[in-house]
């Protein structure tokens, strides 16, 4: 495209690019504060929007800092690293207030968004995929934004410290042994992704290796010798993942080494996190999100709760000392086994769990229910589920959100029904445009 233009940019999208209206055009620019000022090359347009990059800055926001990772802007991970962490939690709030209102359509007030002590270092989970450059040479990173082309990256600002040594040896040892990456063209190769899980509570580190086969060749030699190198690890998965796919891991595990999974606490709970499982990437802000929830569930120890979206039963675990009864719903299998041993390992008794999908389980739920504590993926819940809470007539809903977006058109549909008493933005992503949000919704009397 080739076409240079000058902007000062107003907002930031969902995404956390910089705005820019030039008389009827939207230009997108990674990187770019409101109020800053620059030259702009547009590289593409796409659904009527371009999209570009800055060639040089004239006005610099007062809240712009030096990033601590040179590519943050071209890797994609880190929208907000070049921006003062304060003003990161003022454009989250901001995000949520404007979906709220133009999306959701209600009029309510949204509280200021709770940020992380510690913005740095805090993924444990850390998910690389690996190649080979021009040169034949092994490399990972990350993926460059829409696109497959990965930017090596020896060390990553956001995630925890112990990744990237293990990661470096990783690449070592498969050029040492002759192992194959995989390349998505051909379809041929073994190492996919590696995956790293770091608990926060036990001394526990868990490495995934997703291959394109099961038991490639030197693969005892190549664990014994990480094990060596790393004697913190203390599990090794492989996942088999043979589909040509964005999907990272497959449906097939083996343990190489240990146990299986790692241990972590939320709320003084123990749990089991397989390689699949879902389980929040801040350890620490993951504290902050739940207890900001469950002090939304009065003490009155009668009421049956149901926890949708359960992952690996962490909420409504925890939601159990403050509820008769609690039903745990998760459509993951591995995730569902480990949630029954979580409950086993914490000797909660009063938490029924189903592998299930949510829509369908509360669908046929036979009974009352008092809340629904729901923490749906990013694309927000669907029609089905949303219609049953109508139609049971459930009298408190608490959504956890992890878009501002989604969250906003679902309270849109509930609106008739529900009343919004409660909006809390919590920072589990810090350097990064996403933003979780606790939401109450309160059954509107006479509907």
């Amino acid at each position: 495209m080739q076409r240079i233009v000058h902007g000062t940019c107003i907002d930031l999208s969902s995404e956390g690019k910089g705005v820019i209206k030039l008389q009827k055009d939207i230009v997108f620019v990674d990187g770019l504060f409101p109020g800053e000022e620059a030259d702009i090359e547009l590289l593409y347009q796409r659904a009527g929007v371009y999209f570009g990059k800055v060639k040089k800055l004239f006005k610099l926001s007062k809240d712009r800092i030096q990033p601590k990772c040179k590519i943050c802007t071209s890797c994609g991970g880190c929208q907000y690293q070049q921006i003062d962490y304060k003003a990161q939690l003022v454009f989250k709030t901001n995000r949520v207030k404007n979906a709220i209102k133009r999306i959701g359509k209600v009029d309510a007030e949204v509280k200021p968004c709770i940020g992380a002590k510690n913005p740095y270092n805090y993924r444990n989970k850390i998910q690389v995929p690996f190649s080979k450059d021009r040169n034949g040479k092994v490399i990972y990173g990350f993926y460059k934004e829409n696109s497959h082309i990965i930017m090596p990256v020896k060390e990553c600002a956001i995630e925890n410290k112990k990744a990237a040594p293990i990661l470096w040896d990783i690449k070592l040892l498969l050029e040492k042994h002759k192992i194959s990456t995989y390349n998505e063209d051909t379809g041929k190769g073994i190492l996919r992704y590696v995956l790293i899980r770091t608990s926060l509570h036990f001394d526990e580190l868990m490495v995934v290796l997703v291959t394109s086969t099961m038991n490639f060749p030197g693969q005892r030699n190549f664990i014994d010798e990480l094990i060596k190198l790393h004697p913190e690890i203390t599990t090794v998965v492989e996942n088999v993942n043979s589909r040509h796919t964005n999907v990272i891991l497959g449906e097939h595990e083996k343990v190489l080494y240990g146990k299986g999974y790692i241990q972590d606490k939320i709320c003084d709970l123990t749990f089991n996190i397989s390689a699949s499982s879902f389980f929040q990437v801040n350890p620490e802000q993951v504290e902050v999100l739940y207890k900001t929830a469950l002090n939304l569930l009065n003490d009155d120890k009668n009421q049956v709760v149901l926890d949708a979206y359960a992952g690996v039963g962490t909420i409504g675990l925890i939601a159990s000392s403050k509820a008769k009864h609690v039903y745990s719903v998760e459509l993951n299998k591995f995730a569902s086994k480990n949630a029954v041993e979580n409950a086993k390992r914490n000797n909660i008794s009063n938490v029924t769990f189903a592998c299930d999908d949510a829509g369908k389980y509360i669908s046929s739920f036979d009974g009352e229910l008092d809340v629904v504590i729901m923490d749906p993926p990013r694309k927000g819940s669907d029609e089905v589920f949303l219609d049953t809470l109508i139609n049971k007539k459930v009298k408190n809903v608490i959504y956890v959100s992890c878009d501002p977006e989604t969250l906003a058109r679902d309270i849109n549909y509930l609106s008739k029904y529900y009343k919004v008493t409660y909006i809390q933005p919590v920072d589990m992503f810090p350097m990064t445009c996403h933003v979780e949000t606790v939401c109450l919704l309160t059954k509107v009397k006479n509907n």
